[in-house]
C-alpha cells in the first residue's frame, strides 16, 4: 500500500468528481478505511518488533550489583566535553567509582569523589563500563626534596 492510499484511504479514482456532483460515502468505505488502518497497524509492529530483535542481537545486559566498581563515560556524544577533560587523547572513562545503589532498572548511583560534586551522581547504565578488577588503595609515595646546593653536570 502506497502513503498516498494510506492517508487518502484508497487510490486517487474516487478523488476525481465532476463539479457540482454530490458523493455519497456509505459504510463500506468506511469498514474499507478501518480494515487499511488495522492493516497498517499490524505492519508496524511486525516491523518495529523485527527492527528491536536486529538491535537486541548485538546488545548484552549489563547488570550491576551494588559494591561493584565501574568506570563512568566521560563524554557520551561527539564534541562534549565533561569533567574539564578536553583533547583528541584524553581518556574515554574516568573512574573507577562504586555504586551505591541501583535507582531503577537501568540507573544507578555513584560514588563520586569531592573534585566531582557538581556532576548529579546518577548516571544511565550505557554511561557505565564494568571495571574488571576491584582497585586497591593507592600507595602514597613520600615527597622528595631536591638538593640544589650540588651542581650536576654530565661528564665530557
Amino acid at each position: 500500500m502506497a502513503p498516498f492510499e494510506a492517508r487518502m484511504g484508497g487510490g486517487a479514482e474516487h478523488l476525481r468528481t465532476e463539479p457540482g456532483e454530490r458523493v455519497t460515502f456509505g459504510p463500506d468505505l468506511v469498514t474499507q478505511a478501518e480494515e487499511q488502518v488495522r492493516f497498517i497497524q499490524e505492519n508496524l509492529k511486525r516491523a518495529q518488533s523485527r527492527q528491536k530483535s536486529y538491535s537486541d542481537r548485538r546488545r548484552r545486559p549489563l547488570v550491576f550489583k551494588e559494591g561493584d566498581h565501574v568506570y563512568l563515560r566521560v563524554s557520551p556524544m561527539k564534541g562534549v566535553h565533561r569533567f574539564g577533560v578536553k583533547g583528541k587523547l584524553a581518556p574515554r572513562y574516568v573512574g573507577p567509582f562504586k555504586i551505591s545503589e541501583k535507582c531503577g532498572p537501568v540507573a544507578y548511583r555513584l560514588e563520586l569523589p569531592p573534585r566531582l560534586a557538581a556532576v548529579h551522581d546518577i548516571f544511565h547504565v550505557s554511561q557505565l563500563k564494568k571495571c574488571p578488577r576491584v582497585p586497591r588503595k593507592r600507595l602514597t609515595h613520600p615527597k622528595f626534596r631536591l638538593n640544589r646546593t650540588s651542581l650536576m653536570r654530565p661528564d665530557r
